[in-house]
């Protein structure tokens, strides 16, 4: 959802098949007059199974010639509250099968993240917990809403280089890194 709503808002027109998914390019938002033009992007949605994003992830990444301190990943965080985002350079991969694809085809865990809290059911049992993962959100829609926005505006803060974007920081919901 939050690679839909960047690649809309940053007008990169219809994604092709490649690498294992989809991927628009382009570049973040139309240039201003008398401004240095926006950064290029891609915006990758892998088509693989979760815990194998990397097998994705990292031809793109060969191919497009993308250094691994550009590599911004999204990510839902059951270890987070919904509705909480935080933003962080590298770290632990929290026994996130995902992260560890991309580890393994990236050759580092050092890569830049947008961490999407979905929060955890009150169960432990592996089938209950993958329900939640893979379920539809029950929080209503203008709550899911606000949390793809507050995960676009991370994402774009990590991108145009705010402050604080890779200090690991909580923020709040609609409050911006920075």
């Amino acid at each position: 959802m939050v690679a839909e709503e960047l690649t809309r808002r940053w007008g990169l027109g219809r994604a092709r098949e490649r690498f294992r998914g989809r991927i628009a390019e382009g570049r973040a938002g139309a240039p201003e007059p008398g401004r240095a033009p926006p950064p290029r992007v891609a915006v990758l949605c892998p088509q693989t199974y979760m815990n194998d994003a990397g097998r994705s992830v990292g031809p793109a990444r060969g191919a497009l010639k993308v250094a691994l301190e550009r590599v911004l990943v999204v990510h839902d965080e059951i270890d987070l509250p919904f509705g909480d985002v935080r933003t962080r350079l590298g770290g632990g991969l929290a026994g996130h099968n995902g992260l560890k694809s991309l580890r393994r085809e990236l050759g580092s865990p050092d890569f830049m993240r947008v961490r999407v809290g979905v929060g955890r059911p009150d169960s432990t049992d592996p089938e209950i917990v993958s329900a939640h993962v893979l379920g539809r959100f029950t929080e209503g829609e203008a709550r899911v809403q606000e949390l793809v926005e507050d995960a676009c505006r991370h994402v774009e803060a990590a991108l145009l280089g705010d402050a604080g974007a890779d200090t690991g920081e909580r923020h709040e919901p609609g409050e911006v890194a920075g």
